[in-house]
């Protein structure tokens, strides 16, 4: 467990121009992992209990006593040690200023999974300067598997450099991918899943697009893409990739930007191969959905 120093509590400020940016980013780090694994313990010591289910305002996106725990625990240790910074969590619990340092929080991903025992959830955090990525860390705390990145510095997995996959077709690539948990219907990603199932090894869908973007870093899946996701669900795992090696884009190949409507993230090596289809995919009319 990561102990973090109160002399390291705050971020930059014109009083402490002397601070160097890899210093203050190895400080975030440190911070950002000492906060995940502590609202890990809450997942696993909620995961021993029934769990408390509620809606977000329908019958299909759920919230836990565990999301907001989670959330609750990891919010106030930012503002504690941040108290400056902007925080944004998905529960809603953040808090909004004018600073240049923005955490993007996931206290649970994986919701869905978590209530019905399925253990493929994690917590997501990650820090942006601007629009610059700086550090992220992902937490599995069924596995105690802790994904990590400082910009610059490359990724790690408990530790230990990871790096993304050397396969070099879609053919022998297993890919990963999600589907939204609001508006179902209107997503166009069963007709991307069916195509690239067939052109590929195969294709997962774990319910956890921060674990699946940690896996693709660490070179376990080749290739991952998916619709309509949250800032907070995809900060960590974006420089978690591009620092093991990966490369991150829409479908039109320009750089990926947070909270934007498509993301397409690969070792590299299959990257410009799997743009190519998803494009072919985008120009066929859209397949009914059958009721």
């Amino acid at each position: 467990m990561v102990k973090w120093r109160a002399s390291s509590q705050s971020a930059p400020t014109k009083s402490r121009k002397r601070s160097s940016p890899i210093r203050m980013t190895k400080n975030y780090l440190e911070a950002a992992i000492e906060i995940a694994q502590e609202a890990g313990k809450i997942l696993v010591e909620e995961s021993s209990r029934p769990p408390d289910i509620r809606y977000k305002g329908d019958e299909v996106d759920i919230v836990t006593q565990a999301d907001k725990r989670s959330e609750q625990a990891i919010v106030a240790r930012l503002n504690k040690y941040f108290p400056d910074h902007s925080v944004a969590a998905e529960e809603g619990t953040g808090k909004e200023n004018a600073s240049e340092f923005r955490w993007h929080v996931d206290p649970l991903d994986g919701t869905t999974n978590f209530a019905h025992g399925y253990p493929c959830f994690c917590v997501s955090i990650a820090l942006a300067q601007r629009d610059t990525l700086l550090v992220a860390v992902v937490f599995n705390p069924v596995h105690n598997e802790l994904f990590a990145a400082a910009r610059g510095e490359g990724a790690t997995l408990n530790g230990k450099k990871i790096s993304v996959s050397k396969v070099a077709t879609l053919s022998t690539s297993l890919l990963c991918t999600g589907f939204p948990t609001r508006n179902r219907k209107a997503s166009p990603n069963l007709q991307y899943y069916g195509d690239f199932t067939q052109r590929s090894h195969g294709v997962r869908r774990d319910g956890s697009a921060a674990l699946d973007l940690a896996s693709v870093a660490a070179g376990r899946f080749d290739g991952f893409w998916e619709f309509g996701l949250q800032k907070w669900d995809t900060a960590a795992g974006v420089l978690l990739i591009e620092e093991a090696g990966g490369r991150v884009s829409d479908f039109a190949g320009d750089p990926y930007q947070l909270g934007g409507p498509i993301i397409l993230a690969t070792n590299g090596l299959i990257h410009e191969e799997m743009r190519a289809v998803a494009l072919e995919i985008s120009r066929r009319p859209p397949t009914p959905v059958r009721h």
